[in-house]
Order: structure tokens, then sequence, then C-alpha cells
């Protein structure tokens, strides 16, 4: 890929390593690191979980979609945290798809994975509260398609150390260099 202008989107159920991968990526690469996020939470001047309390999922996605749309706008090379639930929207996948300058890798995991990694984070995972590995299975189920649909590549997580998903994301990233 050539490193100009282009950007390396994140995509996954939570847990999967969006935030921990587009950190250490980002500084291997000296690029920019985006967590989607964080932007929201700046913009709402608020915790994603105090977000969806007060003012719902739809404003949550609403916000998603506008820090997703900047992002990818912009000309600095980046690697991009993306949420969990950003390719359930329509537009959020039509955007992942249509952005030339985009590659989207998907790290995908098991959901007994994911619930051992995310286990006694439920106050900042609002959709986790009650059952999280039957919470978990069932995103999985309904959004599985959706991450392939989007997905340049994808790389299960579910027994690979941070570093080794590290190496492999910058890897691909050095392949879409070469000419």
């Amino acid at each position: 890929m050539d490193r100009a202008g282009r950007h390396l989107v994140l995509v996954g159920l939570m847990g999967s390593g969006k935030s921990s991968v587009a950190r250490r990526v980002g500084q291997r690469l000296g690029w920019r690191v985006v967590d989607l996020d964080a932007v929201v939470e700046a913009t709402a001047q608020c915790s994603i979980p105090e977000l969806f309390s007060r003012r719902g999922e739809q404003a949550f996605r609403d916000l998603e979609t506008d820090a997703l749309t900047t992002a990818l706008a912009d000309v600095e090379p980046s690697v991009l945290a993306t949420g969990g639930g950003v390719v359930v929207r329509d537009l959020n996948r039509d955007l992942l798809r249509g952005a030339h300058h985009a590659f989207v890798v998907w790290l995908d995991a098991s959901p007994t994975a994911l619930a051992a990694r995310v286990a006694g984070t439920a106050s900042t995972r609002p959709l986790l509260a009650d059952d999280p590995l039957g919470t978990l299975s069932r995103l999985a189920e309904q959004r599985t398609a959706l991450y392939a649909e989007v997905a340049h590549h994808r790389i299960d997580t579910d027994a690979v150390q941070l570093d080794d998903v590290v190496d492999a994301v910058v890897a691909l990233v050095d392949r879409k260099d070469e000419p």
C-alpha cells in the first residue's frame, strides 16, 4: 500500500485487540492512531456508557459515522481502531468498502476468547452488562458476515500473542507497499 494518504482500518468484535494492535502498529509504522471510540467520547464530552444511557445507541452510531468519515477523509496516513459495531450501519460499510485509500483488517476471535479478554469490563462496555459470552456469541452471529464484507484480510487472534498480531498486520501493510 502506498503509505501516503492511506489508512489501515481495524475491525472486529470488542476484545479482539483493535485498540492495542492499532497503538503498536501505529508506533511501528510511524502513523497517527485514531481510536474512533475515543473520538466519539471527546465529541460527546462523556463516556460511551454515559452516551448510551443519556442519548441512546442511535446518537452513538451517528457520532461514530461522523468520526469514521472524518478519519477516512484525512490525507495523513493513520491506523484506525473502530468500535465493534461500526459495521452494523450500511453507510459505514459503504465508506469502508469504497475507501480506495483504506486497507481493512478484521481481527477475529471466538466469543469464548473474547469473553475471557473482556471479563470485568462491563462498566465500560454497555452491551456486556448481563451475559458477556451470550452477548458476544449473538454479536458474532450478527456481525461476522458484515466484517467479512468490508475486510481485505482476516487475522484469527484467538490463540495469538499481541506482538504476533502486530507483526502480521505490519507485514500485510508492507506487502501492500510493494510495487
